[in-house]
């Protein structure tokens, strides 16, 4: 029984074969660290580095590569941005949709002194933009919002909120967790001076690797949240100031590196917009399919937009995860069960503790793949 992969909201699969190519490239033929030499294996990966910069701010409207921080991940970037701006007395605005890659984080600078308020959402979890223009505070710091929710993929009105951020003087940080590369984004139309990405979602390169967007004032108050050697300014025992060594010590991952920018190429090549308009394709799919099915309900917004491919159901009556596991063994589909790491955007849908069934589309799924996991649904609810 062939696997059909609707777990995309984790982590796409597959890549685009150009990923393992290059990736295995490195491996064979380069081998070598950026900043740590000057012969010519040490000057490829480092032009190859910049051409990934390079890429990152041309999807997504950024102007200087050097601020274009990569990180082990989103989660790394997002802690970055929190753990760096945000000190005792500060207060800082998220939403009732957040991931625990901003939640956790808050909560242990809580224990240490920081405030926060949660913008509160609607049953489909959508921001009320009122109400969030009167949680700012004299000592607020910074707005942090998920970009859509991996819950049940609800967008939000990211250009909305930067507005509001901009008249009050708050910086304002983006997580594209769910959107980068799925849907255009450019970093000065959603006023930002923050946005962090993974690369292993949308962008479709691999695990372990992410990138920080940072607008140069936002940079400069920032303070590192790690440091260490980066192979320049060698005599001195303190962290460079200039970007972006200032936020990436240690050795990169280069065959994430150079895999990620094989990825980039290839979504480059394919346009943004054509990804977006496949995602709004499959959900239309999807979305028509489920509401000829009894037995289930969808979480969340009910049609193709504002929204990305990421649905969460529930089976009244039944045990979801025995239903998802149903899925998995008797027709190929594969699914994600739970609270998946967003316990408060389940509280607002109101899913929480139980959880729900989600399943998450990219550019690799089918229409056919769509049949056939409605196919299960309306097999499994019959019964």
């Amino acid at each position: 029984m062939p696997a059909i992969y609707l777990d995309q909201a984790a982590t796409s699969f597959p890549k685009p074969p150009c990923v393992a190519a290059a990736m295995a490239a490195y491996i064979t033929h380069v081998g070598a660290n950026v900043n740590r030499g000057v012969y010519g294996a040490a000057q490829q990966a480092e032009l190859v580095t910049l051409r990934l910069r390079r890429r990152l701010c041309e999807l997504f409207a950024f102007a200087d590569p050097t601020h274009a921080v990569l990180t082990p991940g989103n989660t790394w970037g997002l802690n970055l941005v929190l753990g760096g701006a945000l000190h005792p007395g500060d207060h800082c605005i998220v939403s009732g949709m957040e991931h625990n890659a901003v939640m956790r984080p808050l909560q242990r600078l809580a224990k240490q002194g920081v405030t926060f308020d949660r913008i509160p959402c609607d049953g489909e979890g959508f921001l009320d933009l009122s109400a969030l223009e009167t949680l700012f505070r004299p000592h607020t710091k910074l707005v942090v919002l998920a970009h859509a929710s991996n819950v049940s993929g609800t967008l939000q009105d990211a250009a909305a909120v930067g507005r509001i951020c901009a008249a009050h003087g708050v910086p304002f940080c983006l997580d594209a967790a769910q959107t980068a590369g799925h849907l255009p984004l450019s970093f000065q139309e959603l006023g930002l001076a923050a946005l962090s990405v993974p690369a292993h979602k949308g962008l479709m390169g691999p695990q372990g690797l992410g990138a920080l967007l940072l607008a140069p004032d936002f940079a400069r108050a920032l303070a590192p949240y790690v440091t260490g050697g980066t192979g320049s300014a060698s005599d001195s025992e303190d962290q460079p100031a200039y970007m972006p060594d200032k936020f990436e010590p240690g050795t990169q991952n280069l065959p994430g590196i150079y895999g990620w920018e094989a990825a980039l190429e290839y979504l480059q090549n394919l346009g943004v917009e054509a990804v977006r308009a496949h995602d709004l394709a499959i959900s239309r799919r999807f979305l028509a399919g489920l509401q000829t099915i009894p037995g289930v309900v969808l979480k969340g917004p009910t049609g193709p937009e504002p929204r990305v491919g990421v649905f969460s159901l529930d089976f009244p009556g039944r045990d979801n995860a025995e239903m998802a596991w149903r899925l998995e063994t008797e027709y190929g589909i594969l699914t994600r069960c739970g609270l998946h790491c967003a316990p408060a955007a389940h509280k607002t849908l109101g899913t929480f503790p139980r959880g729900t069934v989600r399943f998450s589309t990219g550019w690799f799924t089918t229409e056919a793949d769509i049949d056939a996991a409605l196919a299960a649904i309306r097999a499994l609810t019959a019964e």
